[in-house]
């Protein structure tokens, strides 16, 4: 026999066991998809079974909103109370619905707690489904791969609420995106989401494939490019997939322009696809009156004198955001230094009439101890005693302090939004906020015409902005502010309702009454 003939018996015999091998496999693929496909139909079969007799008992359309944390102070509970008192007005035969992870609260708490913190108060009760396994989509569960761990937990939190309450129409109201083929396929229901921020983003990519150090991107795998490169790989899968399940959404509105690029880019859903802005309680601020141009100007003129004598009125510059390590408060503490620095050599040394102020809230320990380090480095920088923290402060109190600020800071990279920067202009301060995001792309924009505040991103940027801000004229400040001011009606609760429920017309049309 030829080295030929012996070459392709060998091959011959290699693609007959291949072929013993694979055909098994392929069997069993089959067995186990049908197997899938059955039980897939057998839950939705079970979970259809639930929703009739649950119209039996009452009947009438459900709309529920899927809100773990419907009971924190934040602007995404702002959105999901409005979005309720919104619904109820305008569909009163339908009944809703909050699946909740809170604990230890009762339904009347819940709604007095939105009642005390927003003013908002509901035309009639809601039902709250309380959910056990909150613990799932808790970032400190997941120290790696923190994404895909609270995403797969989402799931089966998701699951803990559908088989609990099986409602007509599901609305995930806090960006929890791996929830809506749950309840699409399982469930039989149509979905809608508001998205208040991607969960993965094309700039997130970006920061790891340039290896820049972020908050979410730890010096470590930065500096180290094969880390780098599998949180590359990891990323982009997870971005397929996030696109995936966000793509299963009937309706999809979300809270800036900045957003909604974002979404559109990894759901691919443009014609359900609409920008609704957050409602911002402006009118609380509106209603504190701005300071006439003459008096400013006197103000301004009694300053000028009294600062000879080292006795002037101090121009504050105000911050308000919780103390989370995304907010960068170290760059408006380094930046401020800049300004001092720059204030004090050109004054000849006599002393600096500006002070920082730093408004917010701490969620957890790990927020305390990132405001002690904030301490620290105003003492390293010596600005110490022109710097002040307020932790936690009363409404009032927040509104007095702005509204006496001359200048209200922000410089989160790339804020999906940034409500506290819609509040800094309702209450009448000179905005500065970082050059990205929403307050870039949909709040400190021109208006009739005219600007309505300042960009920046890094520290010097901010030290100019700051120092061109308080080198103005009190009446090129207050033309500067009522622009303002009048520019961020657009963000208020009525604005909000009337573009939220167009958007959701669609959907409620779907309900059967």
């Amino acid at each position: 026999m030829s080295g030929h003939d012996h070459l392709s018996l060998c091959l011959c015999d290699l693609i007959r066991l291949l072929w013993s091998l694979v055909l098994p496999c392929v069997y069993l693929c089959l067995l186990l998809t049908t197997g899938l496909v059955l039980l897939i139909l057998g839950v939705r079969a079970w979970l259809q079974m639930n929703r009739k007799a649950r119209l039996t008992r009452d009947p009438g359309p459900a709309v529920a909103f899927f809100h773990p944390y419907c009971n924190a102070g934040g602007g995404g509970e702002r959105v999901l109370w409005c979005a309720l008192r919104a619904l109820q007005n305008r569909y009163p035969d339908v009944r809703f619905v909050v699946y909740t992870g809170d604990q230890g609260v009762t339904g009347e708490q819940i709604l007095a707690g939105a009642r005390r913190r927003f003013n908002i108060a509901l035309p009639r009760p809601v039902q709250f489904v309380f959910l056990k396994h909150r613990l799932l989509v808790e970032a400190s569960l997941y120290p790696h791969f923190t994404l895909l761990g609270q995403s797969v937990g989402s799931i089966f939190l998701g699951w803990e609420a559908l088989t609990e309450f099986v409602p007509d129409l599901y609305i995930d109201s806090m960006g929890y995106a791996f929830t809506l083929p749950v309840f699409r396929y399982l469930g039989g229901c149509s979905v809608g989401s508001y998205v208040h921020y991607p969960t993965i983003s094309t700039d997130m990519l970006s920061v790891v494939r340039e290896r820049n150090p972020r908050f979410n991107n730890a010096d470590y795998i930065s500096s180290n490019p094969v880390l780098s490169a599998i949180k590359v790989v990891y990323y982009c899968a997870f971005a397929l997939l996030y696109g995936l399940a966000g793509s299963c959404s009937d309706v999809v509105m979300v809270n800036s322009t900045w957003t909604l690029g974002h979404i559109l880019a990894l759901w691919r859903a443009p014609n359900r696809t609409s920008v609704v802005y957050p409602p911002c309680d402006v009118q609380a601020f509106l209603s504190a009156p701005l300071k006439e141009e003459e008096e400013e100007e006197e103000v301004e003129e009694k300053q000028k004198e009294e600062e000879v004598a080292g006795d002037g009125r101090c121009h504050s510059v105000v911050s308000i955001g919780q103390f989370r390590p995304e907010k960068d408060h170290s760059l408006q503490i380094r930046a401020f230094k800049k300004l001092l620095e720059r204030r004090s050599g050109r004054a000849g040394g006599r002393e600096t009439l500006v002070k920082l102020v730093l408004i917010g809230g701490c969620r957890n320990q790990e927020d305390e101890d990132r405001v002690l380090m904030l301490r620290g480095l105003c003492q390293e920088l010596g600005v110490g005693d022109k710097v002040e923290f307020k932790l936690n402060i009363p409404f009032e109190d927040l509104k007095k302090e702005l509204t006496e600020a001359t200048v209200g800071l922000h410089t989160m990279w790339n804020e999906h939004f940034g409500i506290g920067v819609v509040e800094c202009m309702a209450a009448g301060t000179v905005i500065l906020a970082h050059k990205s995001g929403g307050p870039k792309l949909d709040i400190v924009v021109p208006y009739e015409g005219g600007q309505t505040g300042f960009l920046a991103d890094d520290e010097d940027s901010y030290a100019d902005a700051m120092e061109r801000i308080l080198s103005l004229t009190a009446a090129e400040r207050m033309e500067i502010r009522r622009r303002a001011r009048n520019s961020v009606t657009r963000f208020s609760d009525q604005e909000f309702e009337a573009s939220f429920l167009a958007a959701m017309e669609p959907l409620m049309g779907t309900l059967e009454r």
